[in-house]
């Protein structure tokens, strides 16, 4: 009977290298997927929320719709910006949707950097 006993012993012991072996490169890949996707994802979402949180009257804007317009009226303490979209259409949307913003500062950069 001892002789069946001693091979469930054997691979028991055999068993802690297999964890240690197989944790750390799974650490490893926890470690590289943080700084190539985790992070830089995180410091692009900070940005976004900063620059939708800087939108001024006169910012010409993109919403995730794809529609353009020309910001009318911005509260700081609202969620709900004014968008122009044509001369006499006016629509309110959230801030959050908003994808990309050109201030009236950049516009003008850009219009003299071409001509």
């Amino acid at each position: 009977m001892d002789h069946f006993i001693m091979p469930a012993y054997a691979q028991g012991a055999g068993g802690g290298e297999a964890i240690g072996g197989f944790l750390i490169p799974m650490l490893l890949m926890v470690v590289i997927f943080y700084f190539l996707l985790i992070r830089p994802q995180q410091q692009r979402a900070k940005e976004h929320r900063d620059l939708v949180a800087k939108v001024r009257r006169g910012d010409s804007v993109v919403t995730s719709g794809g529609m353009i317009g020309k910001v009318t009226k911005a509260s700081e303490n609202s969620d709900e910006i004014e968008v122009e979209l044509a001369d006499s259409l006016k629509v309110r949307i959230l801030r959050s949707t908003l994808i990309d913003i050109h201030s009236k500062k950049e516009t003008g950069k850009d219009k003299k950097s071409a001509g």
